[in-house]
């Protein structure tokens, strides 16, 4: 019984060694060495730090039963202007926050014309 499986198991392995080539049939085991191992490990090393970086930006926090990405709760988000003090959810201000550090109706009527003294540190006073 066990050499009919092994002479089944003889035919198909030519079959395939004839159709696909000697190596197809060859063991893996064959070609292995000590420098393809190390390369082997390094690999398995890189792509374990790869999924530890990924589940630490996908890790969500439970706050009030739902739960929330965690990356939501570092991000730091400049919505409010320091110059009149309003918030805003335009992304037209998002570009002045990170460029001037105002909201785009203060560029309008503070820097607009003025980039260079803006930039120098100059401020409007506060009004009451």
């Amino acid at each position: 019984m066990i050499l009919k499986d092994l002479n089944e198991v003889a035919k198909y392995e030519n079959a395939i060694s004839k159709k696909y080539g000697k190596e197809a049939t060859k063991n893996p085991r064959a070609d292995w060495n000590d420098e393809k191992e190390s390369e082997y490990q390094k690999q398995i090393r890189e792509l374990h730090e790869k999924e530890v970086r990924n589940n630490e930006k996908n890790e969500k926090i439970e706050v009030d039963g739902v739960l929330i990405s965690k990356k939501l709760f570092t991000k730091d988000s400049n919505r409010i202007c320091p110059v009149c003090h309003s918030y805003s959810f335009e992304l037209r201000d998002d570009v002045y926050m990170t460029k001037f550090n105002c909201c785009f109706k203060c560029y309008i009527q503070w820097v607009e014309g003025r980039e260079e003294r803006w930039k120098s540190g100059w401020r409007p006073k506060e009004e009451k």
